[in-house]
């Protein structure tokens, strides 16, 4: 979207129009839609920046809710743009230090500014994207006390707030920028203001460990059993005694692992009767030691992140599989057994072997022949690769 189509989408035809449109269908004529919006009048710019808008607020709903209808994006705001349940959480750590006047430097569509100023947190949004801006600045148009600035994050004066956040572009031209340093503004950028005044900074999940500094709080999230973001959080919006967590947000509300630093792995042990794959968050977080003694359970094979136990428990950091059958890692062994359990689908998890599971799905000619379905783990058990047949609990 470019600065002329953005002024007429915000005029108030604009809006009118936009808002004036059914929910966006995926299987609709887009081409009779826009036939019909140009033969009442509307120019082919606004047109096709309303069509846009709506295709966006309906992804949106994933990250905003029933919110998404009376907010406005952009294709790569939306993508970087925190879940407003996980920005409602960051905004909480800024309220919980006592903290009245936060900068949010790279706002994009300002989805965490929204949430600090929901919370009746003074906050200005600063995002050098001029149509960026201007949309954060709608979105945020209903709070008195939350501002936008088109500026560039480097250049703010600091010296007015109490917090900062802090969520760098890690894309240029949907292009993936590997390099911290050509981070816009570069990781060390952030890192120096966390050093300075409390401060939260958003980062990608994958992020190289060893980059994160000494002596703060490292969250790495998950929503849905999808590792969403890793937040780095310094001074007085750090918990004490928390250096590592793992965040799971799912169906059973909100549940956190938390330690000082890295857990110790757990011992080795005999394969169990049942199978626990802990959840992304914990993974990153290397706290699958520490949830391994919470269930009583041991590791398959070292360096795996797969656990077994003798008895199912309930926890929100793993789901747990009841193993039905080991097979030799073999696809000719494999595919014979699942047409004699008349095995139709199956869901293929691998951790420690080298394996294609779309490949090696492919080679076990299912196609969905059998009645049945299963999970099959391709894996290590003390070393040995092996092949385990199970089934959720």
């Amino acid at each position: 979207m470019d600065t002329t189509e953005l002024r007429e989408l915000l005029s108030t035809d604009g809006l009118r129009l936009l808002d004036s449109l059914p929910a966006f269908d995926q299987t609709a004529d887009v081409v009779r839609t826009v036939a019909e919006l140009r033969k009442a009048g509307h120019s082919p710019a606004l047109v096709a920046a309303v069509l846009s808008q709506s295709k966006l607020r309906s992804r949106a709903e994933a990250k905003f809710g029933p919110f998404a209808a009376s907010m406005l994006f952009t294709e790569a705001g939306l993508e970087q743009a925190t879940r407003l349940r996980v920005a409602a959480m960051h905004a909480g750590r800024f309220r919980a230090a006592g903290l009245a006047r936060v900068v949010d430097l790279g706002c994009g569509i300002g989805a965490d500014a929204l949430a600090l100023a929901a919370i009746d947190i003074e906050v200005t949004g600063v995002e050098r994207d001029e149509v960026t801006a201007a949309i954060a600045a709608f979105n945020l148009a209903p709070f008195p006390h939350a501002t936008i600035e088109n500026a560039d994050a480097t250049a703010v004066d600091l010296g007015g707030y109490d917090g900062v956040y802090l969520d760098p572009a890690r894309r240029s031209d949907a292009r993936r920028l590997k390099d911290p340093a050509d981070w816009s503004p570069s990781l060390d950028f952030a890192f120096e203001i966390g050093g300075r005044l409390p401060t939260g900074v958003k980062l990608g999940p994958g992020i190289d460990r060893d980059l994160i500094p000494a002596g703060v709080e490292a969250q790495w999230v998950s929503v849905d059993r999808d590792v969403v973001e890793l937040g780095v959080w310094f001074g007085a919006v750090a918990r004490p005694g928390v250096g590592r967590s793992a965040l799971v947000i799912g169906e059973h509300g909100t549940a956190e692992l938390t330690a000082p630093a890295d857990s110790e792995d757990a011992e080795l042990g005999a394969l169990g009767e049942y199978l626990y794959e802990p959840d992304g968050a914990v993974i990153r977080a290397r706290l699958i030691g520490d949830l391994a003694r919470s269930l009583d359970a041991r590791m398959l094979s070292d360096q795996i992140a797969y656990l077994t136990a003798d008895t199912a428990v309930a926890t929100p950091f793993a789901v747990c599989f009841r193993i039905t059958e080991t097979l030799p890692l073999d696809e000719r062994a494999i595919k014979k057994r699942l047409a004699q359990l008349e095995v139709g689908t199956v869901e293929i998890k691998k951790r420690g072997v080298d394996i294609d599971p779309a490949a090696f799905r492919a080679k076990l000619s299912l196609k969905g022949k059998g009645r049945n379905s299963a999970t099959l783990f391709l894996t290590r058990v003390a070393g040995k690769r092996v092949a385990l047949l199970a089934e959720r609990v």
